[in-house]
């Protein structure tokens, strides 16, 4: 479902009256967030919550969100998620995969990797996870897609201007493609009132090679699955393309000028490939977890 996902909503694992919710909401996925969304003193509930919820069918992915690997609330995570059957294992689990904050070390997320059982997002929200991002899309094969935590790489880097992480949010998607990967969700929009002002940032990090993002709230999910939704038209000029390319295939074509005086080569055949393909997804409910 990585590279199909439009909206990943994330619920406090501590309040299990969120989940039924957001599972009957719009999101594409939801994640259950064991980390930062929970206080200490509930951490222990929100594991509860979590194993139980990762046991129950679910209707949608459900993700869950643990503490750093190497942390004693990492691995208190990892205990209580083991186990635990992931989504499509014959025990019947909805896990669809779990998320790794403040990755950063190779070798600590091989190692949770081996341990989980479940494909791994990381979340890259220091210096260090940056420079790495690479390493830690190969370091291990259920790593299934790396992206940036952008309030807390902000913090860590002591940059108050949003766009100073304009080369770290390259570097994550270069890393993803490089490894073989999908292309990553972008970071949450943390002001939850600028409705605008998410429909503007989506976009442009739509148009620079992301694909979905995380939500801290249901009141964006229709904005941000809006604007990962390609359109009517978008998809019937990609079928037109594909219809064509397959004509001209017949002789031999593998490039050509449009109507309009376009080049058209595989490249740009490659890209309508993918507008068809997952506008396809989309109307049908299927979506690959590694895709």
């Amino acid at each position: 479902m990585i590279g199909r996902a439009r909206s990943w909503l994330y619920v406090p694992a501590h309040q299990p009256g969120l989940l039924a919710k957001a599972m009957a909401g719009e999101a594409d996925a939801v994640v259950l967030d064991l980390e930062d969304a929970v206080p200490a003193a509930a951490k222990e509930d929100a594991r509860r919550n979590a194993r139980l919820a990762a046991a129950r069918s679910q209707p949608k992915p459900l993700w869950m969100r643990v503490n750093p690997p190497g942390t004693p609330e990492g691995a208190a995570d990892l205990a209580a998620l083991a186990g635990t059957p992931a989504g499509g294992d014959p025990a019947g689990g909805s896990l669809a995969g779990v998320r790794v904050a403040k990755a950063e070390d190779p070798a600590a997320v091989a190692n949770f990797s081996e341990r989980v059982g479940a494909p791994v997002h990381l979340l890259i929200e220091t210096a260090l996870g940056v420079e790495n991002a690479f390493v830690l899309a190969r370091c291990h094969p259920a790593v299934a897609v790396v992206s940036l935590g952008e309030a807390d790489l902000m913090a860590d880097l002591r940059v108050r201007d949003p766009g100073a992480l304009d080369w770290a949010r390259q570097r994550v998607i270069v890393a993803n493609r490089a490894a073989g990967l999908p292309s990553p969700p972008h970071a949450v929009w943390t002001d939850v009132a600028d409705l605008a002002g998410l429909a503007e940032d989506t976009a442009a990090a739509r148009d620079r090679g992301f694909f979905g993002r995380s939500l801290v709230h249901p009141r964006q999910v229709e904005t941000v699955n809006r604007i990962f939704t390609p359109s009517p038209a978008e998809v019937e000029r990609a079928r037109d393309l594909l219809a064509a390319r397959a004509a001209r295939s017949e002789s031999g074509t593998t490039a050509w000028l449009d109507d309009q005086g376009r080049l058209i080569d595989p490249a740009v055949v490659a890209g309508a490939r993918w507008v068809v393909d997952l506008a396809d997804s989309l109307a049908t409910g299927r979506m690959s977890s590694r895709s």
